[in-house]
């Protein structure tokens, strides 16, 4: 990618972020001074491991029961919904965006937790800040290719850490697990991230979605063991 165009993407994504900057600031996994969990110190300065979790080396795999197989010649993204610009990306556009290596945790309301994750992929905030949402705009829901919806609000969404991910632990995402490309959102439970992510919809207000609407909590922090509503 050109230098031009990726610093046009990078400052889009920094002004975007500066909007919701307090908001996220005061969010739990950034602002609680007593965080609920055990072990060392890891990330944000939080315990090693919310309460409740247990630690696991493998990746167990959970979906809806379907499992949708996207080539990378059919995959496509869209943005949309509350913003000035919608956008709709193929494979190619997507992987030509500003990429971002991370390691963060996996953490499963089930009650495991996958720690030490290196990911590879691009910030979610980078593909909103190309549609530009509206000011009013407050929430995305995502989509996945399985009909899965899953809500978050902007100050979650734009976290640096919120990734579309193609690359987990240096190998192409495997579909078990949502590849060719899933959301993770690792200051928050894992359903929050939808899998075989094919839309993102900017939102004036909040929806529920899939687990939200059979009693998952709305607000998923970890940290407080915040698993039901």
């Amino acid at each position: 990618m050109p230098e031009d165009k990726e610093g046009r993407i990078v400052d889009a994504r920094m002004k975007l972020r500066q909007r919701f900057q307090q908001r996220m600031q005061k969010t739990p996994s950034a602002a609680d001074a007593r965080p609920q969990g055990s072990g060392p110190a890891n990330r944000h300065g939080m315990p090693k491991l919310p309460v409740g979790q247990t630690v696991t080396r493998g990746w167990p795999v959970l979906d809806l029961g379907r499992m949708p197989d996207v080539p990378l010649s059919k995959w496509e993204l869209v943005v949309d919904g509350a913003v000035e610009e919608p956008v709709r990306l193929a494979w190619k556009d997507f992987i030509a965006l500003p990429q971002t290596k991370d390691v963060s945790d996996f953490h499963c309301v089930t009650t495991w937790s996958k720690l030490d994750v290196p990911w590879e992929g691009v910030q979610l905030s980078t593909v909103l800040a190309l549609a530009r949402p509206l000011p009013e705009a407050t929430h995305v829901t995502t989509h996945g290719y399985d009909g899965y919806t899953t809500n978050l609000p902007l100050e979650e969404a734009l976290k640096d850490d919120v990734l579309l991910v193609h690359t987990a632990e240096g190998q192409p995402l495997p579909v078990e697990h949502g590849g060719p490309v899933r959301v993770i959102t690792p200051q928050l439970y894992a359903w929050k991230g939808a899998k075989w992510v094919r839309r993102i919809e900017v939102l004036t207000h909040d929806r529920l979605g899939f687990w939200e609407l059979r009693g998952y909590s709305n607000t998923a922090h970890p940290w407080r063991d915040d698993r039901y509503s």
